[in-house]
């Protein structure tokens, strides 16, 4: 009391403690306004106990003498009292910490007091989860950013289908492509006809998480995973349940890392599963021939542009046609399978865009663009095909948008994974 007083201080000591989170941390910080670490002491004190040499004192600064508070048996206290002075501690203060992946920073100022922040995982934190099923094995899937379950299967009005290598899922006005944990987790490869989807959002993307069956939702405290499964980015951290069982923990990130693209926007794709839709208003539709030189229509403002490159400029990687536009690869499909792409001297493209890519739909002769009441009377489970109705007076095959853009990106990621490939090889070489 007597030295805070001659030091201009209040008799009565403060001690702050405050605790927030900060990125991926819990920040726990507690500081006083008493004389702070004595930077000198702590090195005369280190040299003494024979933990530095007197040269290797003198070239540390003060944050790494700081820091030699928590070794075993340290302690600057004259006197040993009940509370102080035996070297015990801090040293396992900071043994608990690392065990939990946690970190420790000390700032001190001679004479004006010291602060201590203390960096816990989040992994720590008591987390509302879905307990669901997966090939057999339970796994925990934090529910802050699950929108909601649906079931698929025999009887649902939902189902999932697979274009090229990716799945998705029609809900309601929207196509979400799908991450089947069990082959992702590499618990087999079986595509499943039937269980829950968990649709999750992580920022701007939307997806789905494929499961056997959602066992139920249980608040977990955290444990952070050992050493060996720290690589495994998929998991962020283990719990045990009840009934004493050790289960991992799923993380929202690094599965909408594995969807790559596909996460992106998802929600730009619309839904072609109404397929039978009477427009009140009259529609503008690009009336075009392709392939088996029939009529064909796609509506106008799912068209971005219309394009007529030389058939030269139509290159071929991976047995698919591209083109190079805007400095990009773009995927060319045709319309009607085994349709021949830049037999003539020009080739007629529809270019679309989906959310970060664009497309080419390959067509025989653009005929012209009409204004008529979408009327699609007769259905298709033909794929890329909605239905037919009569536009202009005459009967028109309507193109399904959707089902082109996924198509694009699923051999966009294609495309992209060849890409990889090729230039490792050349490093490789």
């Amino acid at each position: 009391e007597a030295e805070r007083l001659a030091a201009g201080k209040s008799a009565m000591g403060v001690i702050t403690l405050s605790a927030y989170p900060e990125g991926g941390s819990i920040v726990i910080r507690l500081s006083d306004d008493g004389r702070g670490l004595d930077g000198r002491r702590i090195r005369a004190k280190a040299v003494e106990q024979g933990l530095l040499t007197a040269a290797e004192a003198e070239s540390i600064s003060d944050a790494q003498a700081y820091r030699l508070i928590f070794s075993p048996g340290f302690s600057t206290a004259q006197a040993v009292t009940s509370v102080s002075g035996r070297g015990v501690g801090m040293d396992v203060v900071m043994t608990n910490l690392e065990q939990i992946g946690g970190q420790v920073e000390i700032a001190s100022r001679p004479g004006e007091g010291a602060t201590f922040t203390v960096k816990i995982p989040l992994t720590l934190a008591i987390m509302a989860t879905l307990i669901v099923d997966v090939a057999g094995q339970r796994f925990a899937l934090p529910q802050s950013g699950v929108l909601e379950l649906v079931r698929f299967g025999p009887g649902s009005p939902h189902r999932i289908e697979t274009i090229e290598s990716l799945r998705m899922l029609r809900l309601r006005s929207q196509l979400l492509p799908v991450l089947d944990l069990a082959p992702a987790l590499r618990l087999g490869e079986e595509r499943r006809t039937s269980g829950y989807v968990a649709v999750v959002a992580v920022g701007q993307r939307r997806f789905g998480v494929l499961v056997d069956r959602v066992i139920d939702t249980e608040e977990i405290v955290v444990k952070p995973l050992a050493q060996v499964l720290r690589k495994v980015n998929v998991f962020s951290g283990a719990t045990i349940l009840g009934d004493g069982s050790v289960v991992l923990i799923l993380d929202p990130n690094e599965l909408a890392g594995q969807m790559g693209e596909a996460s992106v926007r998802a929600e730009s794709f619309t839904d072609a599963a109404s397929l039978v839709e009477i427009a009140a208003e009259k529609s503008a539709l690009l009336i075009f021939t392709a392939g088996d030189r029939s009529r064909k229509a796609v509506e106008l403002s799912k068209v971005t542009r219309l394009e007529r490159p030389a058939s030269n400029a139509i290159e071929t990687l991976n047995g698919r046609a591209i083109l190079q536009y805007r400095g990009k690869l773009t995927p060319i499909l045709p319309v009607v399978q085994g349709q021949s792409i830049g037999a003539k001297t020009v080739q007629p493209l529809l270019i679309l865009s989906g959310a970060l890519y664009s497309m080419g739909i390959a067509v025989d002769e653009i005929i012209d663009v009409v204004e008529d009441h979408l009327d699609i009377t007769l259905v298709t489970d033909r794929p890329g095909v909605k239905g037919a109705a009569v536009v202009g007076g005459k009967a028109t095959e309507i193109l399904d948008v959707d089902h082109y853009l996924v198509l694009g990106l699923a051999i966009q990621s294609q495309l992209g994974r060849a890409d990889e490939a090729a230039k490792e090889r050349t490093v490789a070489a």
